[in-house]
């Protein structure tokens, strides 16, 4: 019950037929052909299936373990898994060549990450936090900086961290109250950071922890935060690892799930403070940790429908294989499986279509960060960016929170024996929660979307979205087998342009503007995914109609015509209640009394 097989299939359909493997034909990507990527889509399938997979459900029993010396020991196969892992290459796919890295585009690189999350959450976590170390330290790190530890950490021989959170400091950041005393060419660092995820392990050399702390004279607020990189042990000039840094793990986490993970409360500089050294500039830590950020959030979202896609597979191999009850009699009446049941049907449907669905958004984004990172055109950087800067907070909010209602219904699909630990259901859900949680609250992705990034273009990206929304509405309304989906698809697309355009009036009155957002902001992110998501699977179903025009007769494309029929007349429609609920406007929030 535990198999876990990447949908390379899937994967292959959106790179190649949805995507059309633009990325490839972007500068810098001239020896990626889609035989390699073919091959590297393969190759990463069998390192997930075979030698991830199976320790899914070990990581999860067993967990990690503190020894009393502060040192932690990964559940049993992890430390060899992830050493797998990093021999084969894997880790510096998506990195430049300038950086040492394998130079293949970001949707290839999003493609890999989703088979390893899918495979295995708690141990994929690990070279996600690496990728962002990287992605920060490429940005703003000195040359020396670089030099020293990025080749480590392309090449994965080295981990990093991302120490955000304290015990007084969640969402808000700005009560970050870590210290960095200056002292020659380092800083000596010292404070308590909590839930930093593999802070300490025993799967690689040395792991590199990027710090957000404050000088001794720095203001209150965010413009005191700098970012500092403190490494489990220091560095000698010749790039050797010299002694232990003052960097202790205090205690680990014990979760509801991600047991496998290794979540620490790090304490810095217990006794002459840990050795830190600045990475950009004083006082724009925040701004500096926010290019780790955005590449987490991207990877939040493939994280959960890699973990819906599992969820997925489980459901069906159950479904399929118990018997229970008897078909209609105008299907036969004989005893079956209770995958001939349409309402079990209704909700394998439902994960299905609905993890098809948010691949394709996500990686539409990732495409996007290819373009607004390698198209020789500025103003197609520009618009590419934009895009993406809107579609992340909607990849990581609505990806995992579908993905915590997809394991659920898998749960369902499941009855009782879904709810025991014995099948591993179970599992996926507590995997799959805490991903709505880290990395900015969806609540938070939320007001990002409907204040900074909706506010600050007057809503010109989104718009162009739905206007893209549209195109596809119309395209699909001139295939006459399609000519519904594209006529419910023009309806969704109609209903976000009315509710952002009532956000963008109602969030930029001086006085009730911050409140409107906060009221109005999850229902439009919601709204936005759902059409979004319809939106692509308009796009499959036309390529799969031509597919079938063509005389394909691969299950594949109906499979992905059912799909996408079902996000669009059925799910899409649940999406655009949301624009009701915006209309409702706010008053019962703000008139709501809370009573102990």
């Amino acid at each position: 019950m535990n198999y876990y097989a990447a949908p390379v299939r899937d994967l292959r359909f959106v790179l190649e037929e949805l995507l059309a493997h633009r990325s490839l034909a972007l500068p810098g990507f001239e020896e990626a052909t889609p035989d390699l990527v073919e091959a590297v889509l393969e190759e990463a399938a069998k390192l997930a299936g075979d030698v991830w997979g199976p320790l899914n459900s070990v990581g999860d029993r067993q967990g990690a373990k503190r020894h009393t010396d502060g040192s932690v020991t990964t559940s049993e196969g992890f430390a060899a898994a992830y050493q797998a892992y990093v021999e084969g290459g894997w880790n510096g796919i998506g990195v430049s060549e300038a950086l040492g890295g394998q130079n293949l585009p970001e949707v290839v690189a999003s493609a890999v990450q989703e088979m390893l999350h899918g495979a295995n959450m708690a141990l994929g976590l690990c070279p996600m936090l690496t990728a962002g170390a990287i992605e920060a330290l490429a940005h703003h790190g000195s040359e020396t900086l670089k030099t020293t530890y990025l080749p480590k950490l392309v090449e994965g021989t080295w981990t990093g961290t991302m120490n955000l959170t304290e015990p007084q400091a969640g969402s808000d950041l700005s009560k970050v109250r870590t210290k960095a005393i200056p002292e020659g060419d380092h800083y000596r660092i010292s404070g308590q950071k909590i839930y930093i995820t593999w802070g300490e392990h025993d799967a690689a050399e040395n792991i590199i922890h990027l710090v957000l702390a404050r000088k001794p004279d720095a203001p209150e607020g965010n413009k005191g935060i700098s970012l500092f990189l403190v490494p489990k042990f220091l560095v000698n000039a010749d790039g050797s690892l010299g002694e232990r840094n003052d960097v202790t793990c205090a205690s680990i986490e014990h979760k509801l799930g991600i047991h496998g993970s290794p979540t620490c409360t790090l304490s810095f500089g217990e006794n002459d403070g840990a050795i830190g050294y600045l990475v950009g500039e004083e006082g724009r830590g925040l701004n500096h940790m926010f290019t780790m950020m955005n590449e987490a959030r991207h990877k939040v979202g493939i994280q959960g429908i890699g973990v819906a896609e599992r969820a997925c597979q489980h459901a069906f191999a159950y479904a399929l294989d118990r018997t229970q009850g008897r078909a209609p009699k105008s299907r036969g009446g004989n005893e079956c499986s209770i995958s001939d049941h349409l309402d079990v049907r209704r909700m394998l449907l439902s994960m299905r279509a609905r993890t098809d669905a948010l691949r394709a958004l996500a990686l539409y984004c990732a495409g996007q960060l290819d373009l607004a990172r390698h198209s020789e055109s500025d103003s197609e950087r520009q618009t590419a960016q934009a895009c993406a800067d809107v579609l992340i907070p909607i990849v990581k909010s609505f990806s995992t929170d579908q993905a915590v209602d997809i394991a659920s219904m898998g749960i369902q699909v499941h009855g009782g024996m879904g709810y025991v630990e014995e099948t591993g259901a179970a599992q996926l859900l507590r995997d799959a929660r805490i991903a709505p949680i880290y990395e900015g609250t969806n609540g938070i992705q939320a007001l990002d979307l409907a204040g900074r990034k909706l506010q600050r273009d007057g809503g010109a990206a989104l718009s162009a979205l739905i206007d893209e929304v549209q195109k596809t509405a119309e395209t699909l309304r001139s295939e006459p087998s399609l000519a519904g989906m594209g006529s419910a698809l023009a309806v969704g697309a109609y209903d976000l342009r009315a509710a952002m355009q009532l956000v963008l009036e109602q969030g930029s009155d001086p006085e009730t503007g911050p409140d409107a957002v906060q009221a109005y902001a999850t229902p439009l992110l919601n709204l936005a995914g759902h059409v979004l998501c319809a939106w692509q699977m308009g796009n499959a179903a036309l390529h799969a109609t031509r597919a079938l025009q063509k005389g394909s007769d691969e299950p594949f494309y109906r499979v992905k015509l059912s799909s996408a029929n079902f996000v669009i007349t059925q799910w899409l429609p649940a999406g655009r209640a949301q624009r009701a609920v915006i209309e409702a406007g706010m008053q019962c929030l703000s008139d709501f009394e809370l009573t102990p």
